[in-house]
Formats: C-alpha cells, structure tokens, sequence
C-alpha cells in the first residue's frame, strides 16, 4: 500500500470514529419561548435531539419519509461509502473496483447535504428577528461535519491506479 492510501485509510478510519458520535450526540437544540409580564421568560417548548432520536422520532411521528431520507443519507450512504472505500483499498482484484470507487465518488458529493440542512435550519430559527425562538448547535453536528470533511478528504487522497483496476 502507498503512502497515499495509508493516508487514505487512516482517514477513513478517523472519519467513522467521528461519524458515530455525529449520529448519536445531541446536533441541536430547539427552544420556543416568550418573555410574559411579572413572569419573565416562559418556555413552550425545548428539544434536544441527535438524529438517530430524530429519526426514531419522525417514525413515532408517522413522518416516515422523512424518517427514511435522513436515515439512508445521514447513516445507510456513509456506512456503506466507507465500506467501498475499504474494500476499494484493501482488494486490488475486487471485480468492479473501478465502478466501485466511481460510485463513492458520486455518492460523496451528498455527504455535506444533511450539514447543509441542519446550517439552514439554524439560519431560519435563530436569525434575531424573533427573540422567542432560539436554536444552538451541540456536539453531535460539530462530529457530523468532522465526519463529511474527513470522509471527503480521504477519497481525495486516495489513488487508485485505473491501470490496476479491473474493467
């Protein structure tokens, strides 16, 4: 192996270990309140959630699509573009190791769209205009990102000789 793909592998690595904190630490908070006369601040509601609770959730909920789509991009297509990329590195005679790396490669591009999602959502929630709704970042979306930048870095890094790959 060269030193490229033990770069490569090292990271991905690195990239799984911060891939599970990201699913299962708390990604962000949500509170919903109102500042009431002689009370003072009141809140409605407050949720702290990781997106596997957040999926667990929309099941409970009946919002299974939803449910569905952050499960197969926030945990299906990173488990199993680290797999690929694994068995890409560690199988030069992996019949359709080209496609395969292809294929990683495609699906790579969708690993920053849940961090995109969960960015808007703080945008829209906590953009000042009204002081009733708060949200905050945890943890658990610092790892996620960790987990999206690491993971595409490695594919970066990784060199897969097309000559060596089997057609």
């Amino acid at each position: 192996m060269n030193k490229r793909n033990a770069v490569a592998l090292v990271l991905i690595i690195v990239s799984l270990v911060c891939l599970y904190p990201g699913l299962t630490k708390p990604i962000i908070q949500i509170n919903i309140g109102a500042q009431l006369p002689l009370i003072g601040e009141f809140t409605l509601f407050e949720r702290t959630q990781s997106v596997v609770e957040s999926i667990q959730s929309l099941f409970e909920t009946d919002n299974d699509l939803v449910a569905w789509l952050i499960l197969i991009f926030s945990i299906i297509v990173p488990i199993t573009k680290a797999v690929i990329l694994l068995a890409v590195l560690a199988f030069k005679k992996l019949p359709g190791r080209k496609a395969l790396y292809r294929f990683v490669g495609l699906i790579g591009k969708w690993s920053m769209a849940d961090v995109f999602v969960v960015g808007i959502l703080l945008a829209f929630l906590a953009t000042g205009e009204n002081e009733s709704i708060r949200a905050e970042l945890y943890e658990g979306f610092n790892y996620f990102l960790a987990y999206c930048i690491i993971s595409i870095l490695a594919i970066q890094v990784m060199d897969v000789n097309t000559d060596d790959l089997v057609q």
